[in-house]
């Protein structure tokens, strides 16, 4: 069927992007689902520095690609083998599409799921199968989902029944910023109450984490970023101390309002120098977490010692250590209970034809989560 998508053709395009235009709206053919398969008409997709880190070419992805990985959609249709799903279904999208059958999966690590990082890396669907074309001529999934377009085929793996009447571009939210940010707190971190939290970096997936702290009881949270913009959402969604990485010692600032370094601090900007920070924000004992995505080649230094002498722990959170069709659905319920206010996060509404200038505002620091809407 004829679609509608945004198509990546080549990385590493010069900003401003709305005169580079490394997004070009195309009419695609769309292959029919296949089996575990579902076809879902997108309502809307977010814009996550995980998209802008491809455009940009830190994150090297094979090309042409259908680029987007975060949003919430409607099943207009059924492959073989996808018990659990009906038709006019709102499901949110996945990053990772867990096989359920490999070592990690078999261990509840689904965001580590072998299978699916393989299909990710490739540009495909778990199956292995593309179901993008132009004429004879294939296009690329991104992280199985492609949610820049009016329509995708994603395995029935990557995507999570939410309840129908959750506003579209709220559930898109769940599927990578909240998954993530909030996932970082509660499963990697498992933060708990009166446990202090620094976080640096302020874009969707930062206050994401912010949100998660102040519901799981942390105290205090500090929160780091070089825009005052940012700075005051965080204040407003409970942070106790903010701090301007630009025109303050921002390491200094976090192990004086911490008493001596937060119990966990998180990194969220994908730079290792920030990384660095964030580590020595931490406090003896304490534990740093990054979910930032650094450029592959990039190298963190620290000082080694403190791992053994300062029983310090260095961590990693994918997909926020979660299960999403655990955890997405209990976010929803969290912020339909008022705990997590993830409709704060959604600053802009777009339409399709204005995604290259939406990833600048995203570049430049001006928006948290921007979200094309489809219908």
């Amino acid at each position: 069927m004829p679609v509608n998508a945004a198509v990546l053709h080549e990385m590493g395009l010069p900003a401003p992007y709305a005169d580079s235009r490394p997004l070009t709206i195309e009419p695609l053919d769309l292959d029919p689902p296949g089996p575990g398969e579902l076809r879902v008409r997108v309502r809307a997709a977010g814009l996550c520095h995980s998209d802008l880190s491809v455009i940009n070419g830190s994150r090297p992805r094979p090309t042409p690609m259908v680029l987007g990985h975060e949003a919430a959609g409607t099943v207009e249709a059924l492959g073989p083998d996808t018990s659990g799903f009906d038709l006019g279904d709102q499901v949110v999208f996945a990053f990772v599409p867990g096989c359920g059958h490999c070592a990690p999966c078999a261990e509840g690590r689904a965001a580590l799921c072998e299978p699916g990082a393989a299909a990710n890396g490739a540009g495909t669907l778990l199956s292995g199968a593309r179901r993008w074309h132009r004429g004879d001529d294939t296009r690329h999934h991104h992280l199985g989902v492609s949610a820049f377009a009016e329509q995708t085929v994603v395995a029935a793996n990557s995507a999570v029944r939410v309840d129908p009447d959750l506003p579209p571009e709220i559930a898109a939210l769940f599927g990578c910023a909240v998954l993530t940010g909030v996932g970082a707190v509660a499963n990697t971190a498992r933060v708990r109450p009166g446990e202090s939290v620094v976080i640096f970096g302020l874009g969707g997936v930062g206050l994401a984490a912010l949100i998660g702290a102040r519901a799981v009881g942390a105290h205090p949270i500090v929160a780091v970023d070089r825009l005052d913009s940012k700075l005051e959402l965080a204040r407003d969604l409970g942070a106790t101390t903010t701090i301007n990485a630009a025109n303050t010692d921002a390491v200094k600032a976090a192990r004086s309002a911490t008493g001596g370094g937060g119990h966990y601090a998180l990194e969220t900007v994908g730079s290792a120098a920030v990384l660095a920070q964030a580590y020595a924000a931490t406090r003896r004992g304490g534990t740093t977490i990054t979910v930032g995505l650094p450029h592959p080649e990039d190298q963190l230094a620290i000082p080694a010692v403190s791992l053994v002498a300062e029983e310090r722990t260095l961590r990693g959170s994918y997909l926020g250590s979660g299960v999403p069709s655990r955890d997405i659905p209990r976010y929803v319920a969290l912020y339909r209970a008022g705990c997590l206010p993830v409709d704060r996060l959604l600053t802009h509404r777009l339409r399709l034809d204005e995604i290259n200038a939406g990833f600048d505002r995203l570049a430049a620091g001006e928006a948290v989560r921007q979200v094309v809407l489809f219908d």
